[in-house]
């Protein structure tokens, strides 16, 4: 389930209200049916997404998705479909919005998204052929692997991991002094 919230039940339709609800580590307050017979209760689960930073003839592309305000680049991602294997899921995400093959897929770690209440399975995918941007994307940059510039959120930190385990120096970027003073 994503971070939105139902005011209605979408089983029964009934209002959800705040109430106790007992689990593993005791008991929390949630959104739940009104009705106990029903059952329903609004985990707020995080939704599971990959990332995929994408290494092709030798360079690392940063993609920039078209909702994205201009200078943003982050790793190709994208949600997993139900019942997808994650090394699956990137594959298709950057066949669909790359229009490359992936050949190699390495697991870098998982991160959380909070602003989005996501859960990122960020891999290294090694990939070929010629780039064909998707609908998604308004363009891409490429760039060496040790001028990548991680940023201290989700994928960034998959980017500072992965430089990292390569043994590349890195500073985060400083979204604070990138921003236009005025």
């Amino acid at each position: 389930m994503s971070a939105e919230a139902f005011a209605y039940c979408p089983r029964c339709a009934k209002p959800l209200a705040e109430r106790p609800i007992a689990d593993d580590g005791g008991t929390v307050n949630r959104l739940a049916c009104r009705d106990d017979a029903c059952g329903f209760v609004q985990w707020g689960n995080p939704t599971p997404a990959v990332g995929a930073l994408v290494e092709h003839e030798g360079e690392i592309i940063l993609a920039r998705n078209r909702a994205w305000p201009e200078g943003w680049f982050a790793l190709v991602t994208g949600y997993l479909e139900a019942r997808e294997d994650p090394k699956a899921a990137v594959v298709r995400e950057v066949k669909e919005e790359l229009g490359l093959d992936v050949v190699e897929t390495h697991l870098i770690g998982n991160y959380i998204f909070e602003r989005k209440n996501e859960v990122m399975l960020c891999y290294h995918a090694v990939a070929t052929g010629t780039v064909k941007l998707g609908a998604e994307l308004a363009e891409y940059r490429r760039h060496k692997p040790e001028d990548l510039k991680p940023w201290p959120r989700a994928t960034g930190f998959a980017v500072a991991d992965w430089m990292r385990g390569r043994g590349l120096a890195f500073e985060f970027h400083d979204f604070a002094a990138a921003k236009p003073k005025g």
